[in-house]
């Protein structure tokens, strides 16, 4: 079984760039590191050089990243893959360089996520510099799209040490790989690709402030303020450029006793499953996940 310990970046490409970069920081909050190669902008939250890389080229999500403990695990998972019948591609050294990892491989799941592992990924000793007062703590989770989520349960539990955290019927599957209630989400979609980017932010006061600001700037909010259920998280989803959501969310389940949890099930349709404060629901829109062959960029620095 191949064990991940955290939720690393994600790549997503952006056709206009400079707009992507602008949302981010000016938006979002995040810090934008000094640019280190043409065409790539990388985003910063946490300790992590970065969790979020936009990438000139076509609208989409490029990959997801997860990190492994170390060079041992990162070769014990590319064999198992392969053992799978998963094709694997090892990066070069610059292909990890611009990453800000010491090595990773690539593949993709059954559904057409494409998926990093990394080992050693770069952290940055100085506090972050975030573009504005967001109260982001971090990047808190990922969120996925596959036809199955029970089918995509079965393959992160058996190839990985993902464990299910509550059901939302057959519309979602929380899964979590540390204490949190989920660091992986997937949701029912008809093709690959990120659902959304999730940031933890301080304090409830951080989110509703947020609200406001977002609100003030005319950007679309896609669902919230509410609160789970499943993950007792206030949260408040929100639609940038290139159709790549956000969301900031405060107050996540930790779930410290492994032997005495026992995974739920949440009716989707049923009044206060998605937010227990009875608001207007609807589903984030995902960003679609590029094609292999459009892909490169994912591949190339």
């Amino acid at each position: 079984m191949i064990t991940l310990t955290d939720v690393a970046y994600v790549r997503s490409g952006a056709a206009d760039l400079d707009t992507a970069k602008r949302f981010a920081t000016e938006i979002v909050g995040l810090e934008l590191v000094a640019p280190s190669e043409q065409g790539v902008a990388h985003l910063r939250a946490d300790h992590r050089h970065h969790c979020l890389a936009l990438v000139q080229g076509p609208s989409g999500v490029i990959a997801s990243g997860f990190t492994v403990a170390d060079s041992d695990a990162l070769e014990v998972a590319e064999t198992e893959l392969e053992r799978a019948g998963l094709a694997v591609h090892r990066g070069s050294e610059a292909e990890a360089r611009c990453r800000r990892v010491r090595e990773f491989i690539a593949f993709d799941d059954p559904f057409g996520n494409r998926i990093e592992l990394v080992s050693q990924q770069e952290t940055v000793a100085r506090p972050v510099a975030f573009s504005r007062a967001a109260g982001i703590t971090e990047f808190g989770h990922l969120c996925l799209d596959a036809p199955d989520v029970h089918e995509a349960y079965r393959f992160w539990s058996t190839r990985f040490n993902a464990r299910v955290s509550d059901w939302i019927g057959d519309a979602a599957c929380l899964m979590r790989i540390d204490p949190v209630h989920h660091k992986l989400a997937v949701f029912r979609g008809d093709e690959p690709g990120l659902c959304h980017m999730n940031f933890q932010v301080a304090t409830i006061d951080d989110l509703f402030r947020n609200w406001h600001f977002l609100s003030n700037q005319n950007v679309e909010i896609e669902m919230g303020p509410g609160r789970h259920p499943q993950s007792t998280a206030i949260f408040l989803y929100f639609l940038g450029p290139e159709g790549f959501t956000y969301e900031y969310s405060f107050g996540v389940r930790r779930i410290e006793d492994e032997a005495s949890w026992v995974p739920r099930t949440f009716d989707p349709d049923e009044p206060g499953s998605i937010d227990m404060w009875l608001g207007p629901t609807t589903r984030p829109i995902t960003q679609p996940q590029l094609p292999a062959l459009r892909n490169a960029r994912a591949i190339t620095p």
